[in-house]
Parts: C-alpha cells; sequence; structure tokens
C-alpha cells in the first residue's frame, strides 16, 4: 500500500484530494491547521469502509513543525502540496505581512515539504510530488498580485524540481484549477460566479473531484513529469 500526504486537506479540494486517494486504496496522511473537525469524522467513514486516512496536524509554512510532521508519519510515495490562501486586494493595499504571508502559505510551503519528502523517496528510487498551483499562476489576476506570484512560483519550483530529481525516479507535476467550486471562491457574488461560467468554455463551474482526479493521474502515470495540467474546462485560456 503506497502512502500519501495531502496537505491542507481539512476542506475543499485538499479534503476531496484525501478521500478520493484513500477511498483507491491508498495509505492516507492529511494535514490540518486550524481545525480538524471535518477530518475525523471522515477518517472514521473511511475505516468503516476499510480504507485508511489519518488526520495530522503541521504548520507546513514552518520548518520545525513539517520536520515533526515527517518524524511521525515517515517517508511517503506521494505528496501532494494542496495547502494554499487567497486575497483579493489592490497591491497598494497589500502590506508586506500580507505578502510575506501569502509567499509563506503558498509557496514556501512547497519548498519544505518537498524537500523532505525527497529525502525518503531519492532513497527509495520512487515518488510522486503533485503541487497545487492556480490559473492565476499560469496568467496572472488583477487584484491578487501576491496570490499569483506565488502560485506562479509553484510552477518554476515545479519544472525545476522535475528535471532534478527524474534521474532518482521521482515525478513532479503540477495541477492549475480554474474555477473551482469551494469555500475560498464562496466570497464571488452569485452574479461573478454565473459570469466566470460564462467564460469557461465548457460551461461549468469546477468540481473539487476534477482536481483530484487529474491528481491521481499524475500519481499513477509513469513516464509524465515537470508538467502543468490546466484543469478549468478552458477558463483563461
Amino acid at each position: 500500500m503506497k502512502t500519501v500526504l495531502v496537505t491542507g486537506a481539512s476542506r475543499g479540494i485538499g479534503y476531496c484530494i484525501a478521500e478520493t486517494f484513500a477511498r483507491r486504496g491508498y495509505r492516507v496522511f492529511a494535514t490540518y491547521q486550524n481545525t480538524a473537525d471535518t477530518l475525523p469524522p471522515l477518517a472514521e467513514n473511511l475505516a468503516k469502509d476499510g480504507f485508511s486516512l489519518t488526520p495530522v496536524y503541521c504548520n507546513v509554512a514552518d520548518e520545525t513543525s513539517v520536520s515533526a510532521l515527517f518524524e511521525q508519519i515517515g517517508t511517503v510515495d506521494i505528496l501532494i502540496n494542496n495547502a494554499g490562501i487567497s486575497q483579493f486586494a489592490l497591491l497598494s493595499d497589500i502590506s508586506l505581512s500580507d505578502w510575506n504571508h501569502m509567499i509563506n502559505t503558498n509557496l514556501t510551503s512547497v519548498f519544505l515539504c518537498s524537500k523532505a519528502a525527497s529525502v525518503g523517496m531519492i532513497r527509495k528510487k520512487f515518488g510522486r510530488i503533485i503541487n497545487i498551483s492556480s490559473v492565476w499562476g499560469v496568467c496572472g489576476a488583477s487584484c491578487e498580485t501576491h496570490y499569483s506570484a506565488s502560485k506562479a512560483g509553484i510552477i518554476g519550483f515545479t519544472r525545476a524540481l522535475a528535471k532534478e530529481l527524474g534521474p532518482s525516479g521521482i515525478t513532479v507535476n503540477c495541477i492549475a484549477p480554474g474555477v473551482i467550486a469551494t469555500e475560498m471562491n464562496a466570497r464571488l457574488s452569485k452574479s461573478d460566479m454565473e459570469a466566470l461560467r460564462d467564460e469557461t468554455p465548457l460551461g461549468r463551474i469546477g468540481t473539487p473531484q476534477d482536481v483530484a482526479n487529474a491528481a491521481l493521474y499524475f500519481a499513477e502515470a509513469d513516464f509524465v513529469t515537470g508538467e502543468v495540467l490546466n484543469v478549468g474546462g478552458g477558463f483563461g485560456f
């Protein structure tokens, strides 16, 4: 049974990815930081069905916390870097604290977790690292410069690390979701969501399951690395 670590799994895309991999037969560790309320019931339900999911606390933007996490769970076969935050603000209104919080949560966390996970992967000559970016990391979003920068950084990190770890049998890929129905987009009005749906060639808003399916693909693909898969129904391109 392969072991999977999903960061930022207490809700939304991360929650769905964790459940999807568990039901696929993987042993899943799912991190949370602010709340674990949603994860214990999920873990209990999965256990009743014979599947494995373990909630674990971690501040993935903190090196000490990440080190403690890997001491607790050991080596993993698949790392899915999903943890992230967003903020809608004009550049002139973004403080240095806002910028640092965004970069640390969205990008530094990917560096820390990938560095920690790769040690065991290199030793085993096998691994999958899957990073969750965003359509805005590809084409940028007005009033989300720090968010766009952090997500673009994930793409650059993915492509560089894929070249570095490929000789060790490790693939590194990236998913760039478009507009997905999650809490992160709950701040948008109904009319805004309808406008975004109308801009999407496939004519609907994406679901967390759409992203989870893409993560499964990368986890089970043997000869794909350094790729950015846009999961957005054609939005933004």
